[in-house]
């Protein structure tokens, strides 16, 4: 067999498989899944704490390192670069700065660079420390949407024709199968016992969610209006959340929170809920976007940053710094089942041409790109 063909070695951190619920854990699993899935004989190490209880075939196999950041990233580093052609960081920029293998780095968003989302004080710190010198190490980059590519080469011309865009996809965990499992448990549950009809906001309580304005443009409808519809927030309380949970509070009866549930009944609500309102100021994809585009949701969302990418032209877009605007959306789908229904068919449509295949087929190309070049 030809050098330039041989199966690689493939190195992932896989921390994230273990470690975080949702997020990059999410597509950690699945991006796991998906490369199960194909055909290439290629070796995967994954480096972690702790085993994804998840059964893989024979070409998966694990490197568990218990110790804690930074020295986890210096033995993964050393780890790999003996035993590895290439290395996906999935979930930190620190060990693109010292594996001698071709690394390639995949960057979610660039919220940490933006003062007006009000990021988190630790993830500024690390990624501001980090990144830069990332992009300079790195083989290669992944973004998982073209907004995140464009900020990121705005900010660091050197990523400039560097960077493979892998859009993401919705775990199966989350389908209508998944839902059903859900349902019984739902009607005997007080938090899951909902009315007909309900507005749903689904993310962390943070400040780049702005669920400030839209509960004051949920507070603007009718009051009938907003006791027929109450608002279920969904999602664990984050950082800078006092604004949040006191509009929360100041709405009583007319909204419901329910912090963090299970994928299936997440599904539930997303196929029971009237209208999906997520006009979040800024995301790497907006996943909640396509997860309800999927289980037939109308949606409400933001007119930029990664929104529009994801949404097409089968969402209900908003400026999300104008009540108004948010206000406008909510009243007017509301008040139309026709839009809702033509909404609700456009999102099944357009969510299938996202797909996890896809993503791995991206992310590996990329990992082959770079350990096969001269």
């Amino acid at each position: 067999m030809p050098t330039s063909h041989r199966p690689l070695v493939v190195g992932i951190d896989a921390r994230a498989a273990t470690e975080e619920i949702a997020g990059r854990g999410r597509v950690v699993r699945e991006l796991l899944r998906a490369l199960q899935a194909r055909g290439e004989p290629h070796r995967y190490l994954l480096y972690a704490r702790e085993a994804w209880e998840q059964r893989l075939d024979e070409r998966f196999s694990w490197r568990l390192n218990r110790r804690k950041d930074p020295w986890w990233h210096v033995a993964t580093a050393r780890s790999a670069s003996r035993a590895c052609d290439v290395f996906l960081s999935s979930n930190s920029y620190l060990t693109a700065w010292l594996a001698t293998v071709p690394t390639i780095p995949i960057v979610y968003d660039l919220v940490t660079f933006d003062r007006a989302m009000r990021p988190r004080r630790a993830s500024v710190l690390i990624e501001r420390l980090t990144l830069g010198l990332a992009v300079r190490r790195s083989a290669a980059l992944i973004a998982i949407s073209r907004a995140t590519a464009d900020d990121l080469e705005r900010r660091f011309p050197r990523a400039a024709g560097r960077v493979t865009i892998a859009p993401l996809a919705v775990s199966p965990s989350l389908t209508s199968t998944a839902s059903a499992a859900a349902t019984s448990a739902a009607s005997d549950d007080h938090d899951l016992d909902l009315p007909a009809r309900f507005v749903l906001a689904v993310g962390t309580l943070e400040p780049r969610k702005n669920l400030p304005r839209l509960i004051e443009a949920f507070e603007s409808l009718p009051l009938l209006t907003q006791a027929e519809n109450p608002l279920v927030v969904v999602g664990r309380i984050g950082w800078e959340a006092a604004e949040t949970l006191d509009a929360l509070d100041r709405l009583g009866q007319r909204c419901r929170l329910l912090g963090r549930i299970s994928d299936a009944r997440l599904a539930a609500l997303y196929e029971r809920c009237t209208v999906l309102c997520y006009p979040s100021l800024g995301e790497g994809f907006g996943l909640p976007v396509l997860e309800a585009m999927q289980a037939g949701a109308p949606v409400i969302t933001s007119d930029r940053s990664s929104m529009p990418e994801v949404g097409g032209d089968a969402v209900e877009y908003v400026d999300p710094t104008d009540v108004a605007s948010i206000a406008g959306a909510l009243a007017r789908l509301l008040e139309d089942p026709d839009r809702r229904a033509q909404l609700a068919a456009a999102g099944r449509e357009r969510a299938k041409g996202f797909t996890w295949e896809r993503t791995a087929e991206q992310v590996l190309h990329a990992l082959e790109r770079v350990a096969r070049a001269p």
